[in-house]
């Protein structure tokens, strides 16, 4: 008996320790149980509903992929009702002209000329950069494209676009964006963004032609007219507001946001006017071409990836920051000035659809493929500018640890000759 009497106790007194029963002083001066040690029954959380969760995840989706998905909108638009875009919205002059020579204005604004003067800082690597983005990429998806059509893999309007895709200069905001991310040299990113923009008005409609002028269903005269026009001009216009009328600079960058807005509709509505055109007049490329060219874009933005990646490890060994930046920046496509050049060369070819289509495929690519890489290139820069460092490394910190030794010698030597009366006096009051 008295051996259970001890246990229930000491049950008691471990509840008691556990759940303690206090009583508080309510306002009225009445003590009163506390709340907190009974079970709580305060209503439940409010539970979100399944539809607000959801719009609320499509919101966040949308936001960060908003020109993808308005692209496909437009393009399922345009394959449900042809006529609309091709014929009743005059896209000889909403989209060849006024969306087209707004974009190029702003591209202009955009272009800072002035990062032009660390060109000569690092000439080699700025030359190699541009040089393998127009010309190595451009070369190898040219004799990649001719081998298909050799053997009848890929009909002429898909081959061709694959080669149009690869003449175009480098994205400006994805590539300083994915520098970044990875720790390359930004400072070269924002260099070569604006360098290779400026130069593919000029060098991308030359390469396109250089390629495709003897099969290409286009006048070199007209053009190269439509290409002053619509694309030089409007960039000069650019530069020359951006540099010399400084209300109009700080205007459009205090609207910044909603330029890009409609800059990126523009965009929309020149993809949607073209696969209108191309849906109306048809084209010689099946279902199964187009995801068979799919396939054959991501396998060559591989091996260019690849192929940059090497020769940028080669060339320049010891700068991993460079070849990090390089790696963006040798295989990217702009897609801002990409489809308004395009459309600015093949306006009034039916199958202009087609020749973007190969754009608006790479464009998701290496934005996914770059973002999946990312973490690796980060872990490389870091590794090699420790081996790289390494020395200096040791010395700072022996450098630190001397000064750390000094200072506590210091403070050592003035305790030492404290006055003992005075310490005697801080330790006993």
């Amino acid at each position: 008996m008295t051996s259970q009497l001890e246990t229930q106790t000491s049950d008691l007194d471990f509840a008691l320790t556990v759940h303690p029963v206090r009583r508080d002083v309510t306002v009225d001066g009445e003590e009163g149980r506390n709340d907190a040690a009974l079970p709580s029954t305060s209503p439940q959380q409010e539970i979100v509903p399944l539809y607000r969760r959801a719009w609320k995840r499509w919101c966040a989706f949308y936001a960060t992929n908003s020109f993808l998905i308005l692209v496909i909108f437009a393009i399922l638009l345009a394959y449900a009702y042809p006529p609309l875009g091709a014929v009743y919205l005059v896209p000889q002059i909403t989209a060849n002209w006024i969306a087209v020579v707004f974009i190029f204005i702003l591209a202009g604004m955009a272009v800072k000329t002035q990062e032009f003067a660390r060109a000569f800082t690092r000439l080699y690597f700025n030359l190699f950069v541009n040089v393998f983005n127009f010309g190595v990429v451009s070369g190898i998806v040219y004799g990649f494209s001719r081998f298909m059509l050799y053997v009848n893999a890929l009909p002429q309007s898909l081959a061709d676009g694959m080669i149009i895709c690869a003449s175009l200069p480098v994205a400006p905001n994805m590539v300083q964006v994915q520098t970044k991310s990875v720790g390359g040299d930004e400072a070269a990113a924002i260099f070569n963004a604006a360098f290779g923009n400026l130069v593919g008005v000029f060098l991308s409609p030359a390469l396109i032609l250089l390629y495709l002028g003897a099969t290409a269903d286009i006048a070199f005269g007209d053009v190269f007219l439509k290409l002053g026009l619509r694309v030089m001009l409007p960039t000069a216009i650019g530069q020359l507001l951006q540099n010399f009328v400084p209300p109009a600079k700080e205007f459009v960058k205090h609207y910044k946001q909603y330029f890009k807005y409609m800059q990126e509709r523009c965009l929309v509505f020149i993809v949607y006017t073209v696969f209108c055109k191309t849906f109306s007049e048809g084209s010689d490329a099946t279902v199964g071409n187009i995801f068979l060219m799919i396939g054959l874009q991501f396998l060559l933005l591989c091996v260019v990836m690849v192929l940059a990646w090497f020769s940028l490890g080669m060339l320049f060994r010891k700068e991993p920051k460079l070849q990090a930046m390089g790696l963006y920046g040798c295989t990217q496509k702009t897609v801002a000035m990409g489809v308004p050049l395009i459309n600015a060369i093949y306006g009034s070819n039916p199958l202009v659809g087609l020749y973007t289509l190969h754009l608006l495929i790479w464009h998701p690519m290496q934005l996914l493929l770059g973002t999946a890489i990312a973490p690796y290139v980060a872990d490389y820069v870091k590794r090699k500018e420790e081996s790289l460092g390494l020395n200096q490394v040791n010395e700072d910190e022996a450098a630190e640890s001397e000064k750390c030794n000094e200072a506590l010698e210091i403070i050592g030597d003035s305790i030492e000759g404290e006055d003992p009366a005075a310490t005697n006096e801080i330790n006993n009051p």
